[in-house]
């Protein structure tokens, strides 16, 4: 887990758009698989809850870390009233009922929503090689599905992508996972991706991967993770459990 961790990077571009950025990825193995249950439903609705009592006092487009990420968006050219960071898509869903996917997915989507920071998740059995952030030049190919059709289309020039050594794996930065690496109800070993702009502090960051860890423990006993922060100064911390 570590020597994959290790391997990860993320572009000088990227700090040059926003030098504050900082990911924390997390590896976690031995999840045993299965569908939505009562714990991931009882996340969900605490999230729901929480961005509730948020959205009572704010805009949505005020939520501190929802306005950074919109802001770092116009930074790249993209129009966050139509391509919306995933952070800010979910907590307009909250009032209404966050999506019920799959397990794993249900249990990271409320962690996202609790502790407000975008999170990604990606099924490692389908990945290939260590996840690198970079801007995309225009010519790489993303795979998705439109009306249930399969399609394919390239990276706007200049957007963040998350890859793997076989190619896009989400587009700008948070905005759209591609369905090569979703993960699944047999999905056993994860990539979790944090995302963090100002104001959000490195300690809340932390929490929040913390609560995901100890909310996958739960599933099993054989669950191990692994993490490490990447970000501009190199000193962020790593570490097994």
């Amino acid at each position: 887990m570590q020597k994959l961790l290790n391997a990860a990077h993320v572009a000088p571009e990227i700090f040059e758009l926003r030098p504050d950025y900082r990911a924390l990825l997390m590896v976690v193995e031995g999840i045993r698989p299965g569908p939505s249950d009562d714990a991931s439903e009882t996340l969900l609705r605490e999230a729901e809850k929480s961005v509730k009592g948020l959205l009572s006092e704010r805009a949505v487009t005020e939520l501190p870390h929802v306005a950074a990420w919109r802001e770092t968006y116009k930074a790249f050219g993209a129009k966050p009233q139509k391509t919306r960071n995933s952070l800010e898509a979910l907590s307009r869903r909250a009032e209404g009922g966050l999506p019920r996917v799959n397990r794993l997915t249900d249990i990271y989507n409320a962690i996202s929503v609790k502790h407000q920071v975008p999170i990604g998740g990606e099924d490692l059995d389908k990945y290939n090689g260590s996840p690198f952030l970079t801007r995309a030049s225009g010519q790489e190919p993303f795979e998705t599905f439109s009306g249930g059709q399969a399609q394919s289309e390239c990276a706007v020039p200049g957007e963040p992508i998350w890859c793997d050594d076989a190619g896009i794996t989400c587009r700008r930065w948070n905005w759209r996972q591609g369905p090569r690496t979703a993960l699944t109800d047999d999905t056993t070993r994860v990539l979790f991706i944090l995302d963090a702009l100002e104001p959000l502090s490195d300690e809340s960051l932390v929490q929040a991967a913390d609560e995901l860890a100890s909310a996958l423990k739960l599933l099993s006993p054989e669950v191990r993770t692994a993490r490490r922060i990447i970000s501009a100064s190199p000193s962020a911390p790593s570490g097994e459990s």
